[in-house]
């Protein structure tokens, strides 16, 4: 199994309501790929580390799965969604588990 985890910092411009549809577009991917074990999104609520508001998680069976939700279509629209509404920096890691 393949853990992806990605923060997400934007401007200042972006809006809560932006930061929430990144969120809703983002956990609708559940929906329409397959391979996905679990998938989780929110803000970050540290009060130590503000930098980066947004964080997303996903599970996958196995690394060709991570390699199709990389690829595809739906999930390419919620990237561009992103940088989109204002995205500064993003921190992605993948481990195995």
């Amino acid at each position: 199994m393949i853990h992806r985890t990605v923060l997400l910092k934007f401007g200042e411009t972006t809006t809560p309501e932006q930061l929430q549809e990144v969120i809703s577009r983002f956990k609708a991917l559940t929906n329409h790929l397959t391979g996905i074990v679990d998938l989780q999104a929110g803000l970050n609520i540290s009060e130590k580390s503000r930098e980066y508001q947004v964080v997303l998680s996903v599970r996958f069976e196995d690394k060709a799965a991570l390699e199709r939700y990389a690829a595809d279509e739906q999930h390419l629209a919620v990237a561009a969604f992103i940088r989109e509404v204002g995205r500064l920096d993003s921190i992605g890691v993948d481990f195995e588990i």
